[in-house]
């Protein structure tokens, strides 16, 4: 049975009304709805429904079955009504013992289990169930006489506050969406912009404890007499304060990260990196911490990957389920915290990741920003660092919040005499092509998942204003060729820029074809037409490079020739011989692509024409469709152009194992390479990427050699693929049953 949520549901002739129950008016008036279902129990039959007037399917949709655990976010309580009759009931005591030394262990425990919910929270749970299950961040007035947890909390708050601004404003939110829901929460506070000077202030106190117990150890005299001890056993002192100090110490490093990084134009990335640094200082002195705090406790030694404390202790202070009412837009989910040893493993990722974002050298040339993104995004980083990374990128419409996009497309044309024109700036094809690469910066700082999906959707925009500039093109210049020096030069800089666009847009397409394999989303049967598909993507994209280079060189030349007939002092231009070298890596590498693609196509093509083994049909649906599922969304925005099922059909068709043998592709792949160890030998990335595919071509060349003689239509030989060397490009495994 479902009913809907409104108070004035409309019931049956036959169901009694319900009796109102008289209450304080500051609550308002509740009905006791006990005989409506009684009756309705008893009457309705399978298929019926009690609902208001103004129910619909549609709101069905959304009506929640009361007393499912899993949908009544109201069921599950420990008791409690609310956090003052947990406070009442003794949950979280201030202080937390009146013994100073369990006071001490269990601050200690708080502010581990603290950490390990932050580092859920990050993970996409919500601050209700993570963090926020601490009364004492709840109730913080409470928490002012006890200065360490205060300080400590208070700066928790600030730190979550300055994570929810950065990732709201990137929007990546939306892939866990409840991140950024506060539900109401007590997360700002007008002490927490003194948390810093609070917590410094505690810190500095616990400092001159620490150097005093060293001191005593040197000395062997008392010299504590003057400073007030943490708690009642000397002999523990200063390893509690060790303990308590890396704690607060990270606690500080952390939110002045997260501040720093906030900072427009960049400027806070130094300094954010010092603190990483200091933080994972910390982390490591955190983790030393551990016996000590294990050998002070009072429990038997439990699993370390199921403890949210370094002690192993429970905190006191904390209830999971006294937000759970708070939690009306979603359905009640179990939360299962990350132990404390993931928490810290969780953090020292999240802090390299940050360290990557902070080495970044802000340079505006848009093709090392996206080789940038792509090799960041290979370490799989979680929200908060994708987040600080898009928020860095673009900032108020600009690249870095310093240049304009249209500045950062004529650098990408090769065009530096034009960057800052106004006329080009406001042109209605830059404009657009400038919100294109915003939002293609943007999508790439997404998860993997989403990234395919939007890049996917995003090549209709990419192919539309293509074809938009070729059309403008022929419009406004036709074919003639007699026209004057300053219209000459617009044509030019209008073909580049439509060249530049086509380029982009086999980019994209690329990317969205390579995230297929680490999204796991083709299985060994469809291998075929992918490397297909992205042989022929990746062969439009040299063409379209090289086209934007020779035109970019062509137009160079031109203003310098322009330049010096205006008497102006001629520059040096000994970055463009670095640049057209760059070029032709870029060009080899990706030709080094091409031919992994059509070697691998075409050796699954022969086996499958030739072997029954490899021939693996689908009960499911045809191969066709299994084509237009994959590739719908380039077809759809024609890239490539005249690319269809038909097309692959009949280049795979013709494959034979002596043509294979005859190209030997991986063979070519390796008469490559040497020269390319060059060229890249300041860029261990692109070293790594080039060894990659050394290997995946030796291997592959191997078991070419090995099918060739064996003959593919052999029925004793079998031949798998596995991605042992490279996340995008199979090695043949070939074995004889």
């Amino acid at each position: 049975m479902e009913a809907s949520s409104s108070s004035s549901a409309a019931a049956a002739p036959s169901l009694p009304p319900p009796h109102s129950l008289p209450t304080s008016s500051d609550q308002g008036v509740w009905a006791d709805a006990s005989p409506l279902l009684a009756a309705a129990c008893r009457d309705l039959q399978d298929g019926e429904l009690v609902h208001g007037e103004n129910f619909s399917l549609f709101a069905a949709m959304s009506a929640l079955e009361i007393m499912d655990p899993k949908m009544d976010s109201g069921i599950e309580r420990s008791g409690y009504n609310s956090i003052e009759e947990a406070i009442e009931d003794g949950v979280a005591p201030v202080p937390l013992s009146l013994d100073r030394t369990v006071d001490v262990q269990r601050s200690i425990d708080v502010m581990d289990h603290l950490f390990s919910c932050e580092a859920t929270w990050h993970k996409g749970h919500t601050l209700a169930q993570t963090v926020f299950t601490c009364i004492y961040l709840m109730r913080m007035e409470r928490t002012s006489s006890h200065a360490v947890l205060n300080s400590f909390c208070r700066t928790l708050r600030a730190t979550c506050n300055g994570v929810i601004s950065v990732v709201s404003t990137a929007r990546t939110h939306e892939e866990e969406d409840l991140f950024t829901m506060s539900f109401g929460l007590p997360l700002r506070d007008e002490q927490d912009d003194k948390c810093l000077s609070i917590l410094n202030s505690v810190e500095e106190t616990i400092s001159r404890q620490l150097r005093a117990c060293k001191a005593q150890a040197l000395s062997k005299k008392k010299t504590l007499e003057d400073l007030e001890s943490l708690q009642d056993k000397p002999d523990l002192e200063e390893d509690y304060c060790r303990a308590l100090l890396c704690r607060l110490r990270f606690r500080k490093h952390f939110y002045h990260v997260v501040m720093s990084m906030r900072k427009p134009h960049g400027r806070g990335l130094e300094l954010a990196r010092k603190h990483v640094a200091s933080c994972l200082n910390e982390l490591s002195l955190m983790l030393k911490s551990r016996e000590f705090l294990k050998s002070q406790s009072n429990i038997m030694l439990q699993d370390d990957e199921n403890c949210t404390t370094a002690s192993g202790c429970q905190p006191v202070g904390f209830d999971v389920s006294l937000n759970s009412r708070l939690l009306s837009p979603t359905p009640p989910r179990a939360v299962k915290v990350l132990s404390w040893s993931n928490a810290i493993r969780y953090f020292e990722k999240l802090l390299h990741d940050l360290d990557v974002i902070c080495a970044l050298s802000l340079d505006p040339v848009l093709e090392n920003v996206l080789h940038f993104i792509v090799q960041f995004q290979k370490s799989v980083p979680d929200l908060v660092p994708r987040a600080f990374l898009q928020t860095l990128l673009v900032q108020d419409g600009k690249l870095y919040g310093q240049n304009l996009f249209s500045d950062v497309i004529s650098r990408a044309l090769s065009l530096p005499d034009i960057i800052g024109d106004k006329e080009f700036q406001m042109n209605e094809f830059v404009v657009q092509l400038g919100q294109l690469v915003i939002n293609l910066l943007k999508i790439l700082c997404t998860n993997t998942a989403w990234q395919r999906r939007k890049l996917g959707k995003s090549l209709q925009d990419w192919s539309t204003i293509s074809m938009q500039l070729e059309l403008a093109l022929k419009r406004e210049f036709g074919e003639t060729r007699n026209v004057l020096h300053h219209e000459n030069m617009c044509m030019r800089v209008s073909k580049q820029l439509l060249i530049w666009t086509q380029e982009h847009a086999y980019w994209v397409a690329s990317r969205f074809l390579t995230l297929g394999f680490e999204l796991d989303l083709y299985s060994p049967g469809e291998y075929c037409m992918v490397y297909w598909y992205m042989y022929v993507v990746f062969t439009k994209l040299i063409e379209k490079m090289q086209l934007r280079v020779l035109a970019s060189n062509e137009t160079s030349r031109i203003f310098k020739c322009s330049a010096r007939r205006k008497g102006k002092k001629k520059k040096d231009h000994s970055k463009d011989s670095a640049r057209d070298m760059t070029f032709s890596s870029s060009c080899l590498l990706l030709q080094c692509y091409v031919l992994l693609s059509e070697g691998l196509s075409m050796m699954l093509a022969v086996l499958r024409n030739e072997s029954r083994s490899c021939q693996l049909p689908s009960i499911f649906n045809t191969e066709q469709e299994r084509f237009m599922q994959h590739f719908d969304l380039l077809q759809k925005a024609r890239v490539p152009e005249h690319i269809s099922y038909y097309s692959f059909k009949e280049s795979s068709s013709r494959a034979g194992i002596t043509d294979l043998v005859k190209y030997n592709f991986f063979k070519e792949i390796q008469k490559i390479t040497p020269s390319l160890r060059g060229s890249f030998a300041s860029e261990p990335e692109k070293l790594v990427e080039l060894r990659r595919i050394e290997q995946v071509a030796e291997h592959n060349r191997i078991a070419l050699n090995i099918i060739s003689q064996v003959g593919p239509g052999d029925p004793s030989l079998r031949v798998s693929f596995e991605f042992t060397h490279h996340p995008h490009f199979a090695v043949a495994i070939v074995k004889r049953s």
